[in-house]
């Protein structure tokens, strides 16, 4: 079991940045891709984007790319999202989730653990 747990969500203006920390416990966490998925009121989750469990390989969503960076500690069991220019429609809670293997993924069905997500809200 690993456990996942979401933080540095809050209010911020657009144009603003945020980085959120998702902390692991249990099993090693260099075991496993993370990933960041992001899920806004009546829409469906969708990936935000993900890194290998070495740390060298990232993927971004289109969406976001260029305005976000994921990053991990694997010493600290914990994985980054760094986002920047931040949208209104940026506002959404954000998961993260770990996948065992190689990584980085998008598709969320590959992921087998899930925090309980932090919301962001940008205002406009």
């Amino acid at each position: 079991q690993v456990q996942l747990v979401e933080s540095g969500g809050g209010l911020v203006q657009a144009g603003g940045s945020l980085r959120l920390s998702c902390t692991a416990s249990g099993r090693t966490f260099s075991s496993f891709a993370m990933g960041w998925f992001r899920q806004a009121p009546e829409k469906e989750r969708e990936s935000v984007g993900g890194i290998s469990r070495d740390g060298k390989s990232t993927w971004y969503e289109d969406a976001v790319k260029g305005r976000i960076t994921i990053a991990r500690d694997n010493a600290k069991n914990t994985v980054y999202l760094q986002m920047n220019s931040l949208k209104f429609e940026d506002t959404a809670v954000y998961y993260c989730a770990a996948a065992l293997g190689q990584g980085p993924y998008a598709d969320y069905r590959l992921y087998d653990y899930w925090g309980q997500g932090t919301q962001v809200t940008v205002s406009s």
